[in-house]
């Protein structure tokens, strides 16, 4: 009896497990009447709608290239067949002729996509350079040669035409609206593979990766052939021009770089109207502002560009900028980071004179300039060889006046041997100290009595090394 009942027991307790567990699977799975029968999860995005109306907006881009050789006395083509067949084969050019062989082979693989209903294309500038031949072939089997409008290699951007009418553009995008997260995808044709479509999510935004543009960051499958086609947001429309993979392989890993729509279509306005690019510049060298040199100089935040050289007669020298000074605004925009300096100078109209906010020796100023137009011209600064030991590991001499004329400084010292401090934080032998914190070095006696009167244990030195400028602090040991 008392079995049957623990048994007993045992069966309810074991039924009353699975009612609670099949009352926990109907609340997951609980559907809402208002919703029509929809689970209350979140669904991931449907792309089909989006291929649909634009596939036929993306064009795979194939390039051809010249080959011309020329075969001379042993090196007859047909020395071979001669070999075998024997001499008298009258059907054979002779091998002393010269025999030209012209002949185009494909160079690479691209994506692009139209702008515009009549024909524009973009792509990238990569995917086009030294061909002989551009081949577009559009999503319904049609091939058309293209004709180059023109190419910027600086942004990487080319803009194609074919004679075609009523094609499908895609609509551009808000770049301001783009946030980490956001659902992306891109269509393409890596290694040939015509109207791939790939998708991923926003990685980062305003990716500084040393190049002139900031760009979108992802973790859409882009690979080669992929280069020139669209990142397209929800809406269909496109926010950037895939460009590049980060990758140690060749192949994906998980990083991919598009150039933002409008940058692009900024450069297409000036493609469209000349065939290239007109940029301002101002004849400067710039650098990081690092968290320590901003602590020097009393920034509350590392931000701005730091100058390190000067062109001589260029623009920003005619205008009074120097060597170590931090721009902090350019035309009331501020320099949130120094590669925005170079990008906003270069969208300027050459000729326009514009307001510049420096930071010079803890002073904020507002010097004017005239724009001048970019070019890759460059005025190399030449240094001679360059005493006082002192506390911060550096034995220094004064620089002769040929090498102030030829640097355009009135003071400094010229470093003749590193160690300790110095040697720790980076100084060179041959390095020229120009200014200490805030004050101007005039020469080795200066430099000496600066020194012995200030009690920081952590200071800036303003140092010129070639043609670079830039501030370096100095830490003391304890």
């Amino acid at each position: 009896m008392k079995s049957i009942i623990l048994f007993r027991k045992r069966i309810s307790f074991c039924f009353i497990i699975v009612l609670l567990y099949l009352s926990c699977i109907n609340n997951i799975f609980a559907v809402d009447d208002n919703n029509n029968g929809n689970s209350n999860l979140v669904s991931l995005p449907d792309f089909t709608q989006i291929i649909e109306k634009l596939d036929s907006s993306v064009v795979n881009i194939r390039t051809m290239t010249n080959i011309s050789e020329f075969f001379h006395g042993n090196n007859d083509p047909y020395e071979v067949f001669r070999w075998f067949f024997g001499p008298n084969m009258p059907s054979l050019p002779h091998g002393n002729n010269q025999q030209p062989l012209d002949e185009k082979t494909p160079k690479g693989l691209g994506s692009g996509f139209f702008i515009s209903n009549d024909g524009y294309i973009l792509t990238n500038n990569h995917v086009t350079s030294d061909a002989s031949e551009i081949l577009v072939t559009l999503a319904d089997g049609r091939e058309f040669i293209a004709n180059l409008v023109g190419a910027d290699d600086r942004t990487d951007i080319a803009l194609l035409k074919i004679d075609v009418k009523n094609v499908n553009p895609i609509p551009i995008g808000d770049v301001t609206k783009v946030k980490k997260g956001q659902w992306v995808l891109a269509i393409g044709s890596p290694f040939g593979l015509d109207s791939t479509v790939t998708a991923g999510i926003v990685s980062a935004i305003g990716r500084d990766t040393g190049e002139y543009l900031p760009f979108i960051q992802t973790d859409v499958a882009v690979n080669p052939g992929n280069s020139g086609g669209p990142l397209l947001n929800l809406k269909g429309e496109v926010i950037g021009i895939n460009s590049q993979i980060v990758s140690r392989s060749g192949g994906f890993m998980g990083i991919s770089l598009s150039i933002p729509i409008d940058e692009a279509m900024r450069v297409v306005q000036h493609l469209r109207v000349s065939g290239k690019v007109i940029r301002g510049r101002i004849g400067v060298q710039i650098s990081e502002v690092s968290r320590q040199v901003a602590d020097g100089l009393g920034l509350t935040k590392a931000h701005g560009a730091l100058v390190t050289n000067v062109e001589i007669s260029g623009p920003a020298d005619k205008a009074g900028i120097q060597a170590g000074d931090v721009v902090l605004k350019f035309d009331n925009e501020e320099i949130k980071k120094w590669s925005d300096l170079p990008r906003i100078v270069g969208q300027t109209k050459p000729g326009k004179i514009s307001e510049i906010e420096i930071l010079r020796r803890g002073k904020k100023l507002n010097i004017k300039v005239k724009i001048g137009e970019i070019s890759n011209d460059s005025t190399p600064l030449s240094l001679k060889y360059a005493k006082v030991n002192n506390k911060i590991g550096l034995e220094v001499v004064d620089l002769s006046q040929e090498m102030k004329d030829s640097l355009r400084i009135s003071g400094g010292v010229l470093v003749k041997s590193v160690s300790g401090p110095s040697l720790k934080a980076g100084l060179k032998v041959n390095d020229i100290l120009i200014a200490i914190n805030d004050e101007n070095i005039k020469d080795v006696s200066h430099f000496t009595n600066i020194l012995n009167k200030t009690n920081k244990k952590t200071f800036l030195l303003l140092v010129r090394r070639g043609d670079q400028t830039h501030w370096m602090p100095i830490k003391l040991s304890d």
